[in-house]
């Protein structure tokens, strides 16, 4: 029989190959299409999916606690912006490279946590910590002539997600995480949507309407998926199973855009997952001690 702890590794695997995937399809979408136009497009079938299945699990009400409220639209305002960073910076950046960034989230988030809600973090994590940030500036070298400003757009989203995640945590559980997800899919939209009055409309192929559906598709099992991780097994366990993520990017970056992260770039990435993965066990230990002690 599965054990718990399988099964959200799955479950996470599942979660980062379809975020990635429909990455990637965005990436060859905005190649012929405006990117406000896409991320509309993109919103559009999200928001019906998600309509559909908050309509069968019955998540349909508002919050009842204002502060519920409050942070329901501080989450989709930092859903929205990081959304828009992430997209702009992959239209301009390897997959790959953007995805090795991105690695940097869980060291982000800790951090986040220790500044904003005053958890403890240990001089061990904190030393992880800034390690993983000597090795985000190997990924996005700033002064060198590779340096890409798309680096620190990408970057940004980073923080953007921390603000997300940070605010999801506060939340009360009695909140449906399908109506989270479709408060911020409706904003994402309306924020594609409005983009199109400066860029315009372009007449749309099957091609592009079939990349887009796709794109739409695979972040809706990615949310699905990523949500199911959370409900089984330790998240000490699953959690480092998100660096498969870069695993596809680098794999989807070769075979669909001929690109390759070069070597600096990958001891960045190597840095960064390795900090990220022992902050993860220290915390997975800490925890367990204080169960013990308790």
């Amino acid at each position: 029989m599965m054990s718990d702890n399988l099964r959200g590794a799955i479950y996470m695997g599942v979660a980062m190959a379809a975020f990635t995937f429909g990455d990637a399809a965005m990436k060859l979408v905005t190649q012929t299409l405006p990117l406000f136009q896409t991320i509309a497009m993109r919103g559009a079938v999200s928001v019906s999916l998600l309509a559909v299945i908050a309509w069968r699990t019955g998540a349909w009400r508002l919050p009842d606690s204002p502060q519920d409220r409050r942070r329901l639209a501080l989450r989709t305002a930092a859903e929205v912006l990081a959304t828009l960073l992430f997209l702009g910076a992959l239209m301009h950046m390897p997959l790959a490279n953007l995805s090795a960034i991105l690695q940097m989230l869980p060291l982000a988030v800790t951090l986040g946590a220790a500044l904003a809600f005053r958890e403890p973090v240990g001089w061990r994590r904190m030393l992880a910590i800034f390690v993983g940030f000597l090795g985000v500036l190997l990924i996005i070298r700033p002064g060198s002539d590779g340096f890409d400003i798309w680096s620190v757009v990408g970057l940004g989203s980073v923080l953007c997600v921390v603000v997300r995640d940070l605010t999801t945590r506060r939340m009360s559980a009695g909140l449906p995480s399908v109506l989270v997800a479709l408060a911020a899919s409706v904003a994402v939209a309306l924020m594609g949507l409005a983009g199109t009055a400066v860029t315009g409309w372009v007449a749309v192929g099957l091609h592009e309407v079939l990349l887009v559906g796709f794109a739409a598709s695979a972040l809706i099992v990615g949310y699905l998926s990523s949500v199911k991780t959370m409900r089984v097994g330790e998240i000490g366990f699953v959690a480092p199973f998100r660096y498969t993520a870069l695993i596809w990017a680098t794999l989807l970056g070769y075979l669909v855009f001929g690109t390759l992260p070069d070597a600096l770039t990958l001891l960045g990435a190597a840095v960064v997952i390795g900090t990220g993965i022992f902050t993860l066990y220290r915390e997975r230990r800490i925890a367990r001690d204080r169960a013990q002690a308790g």
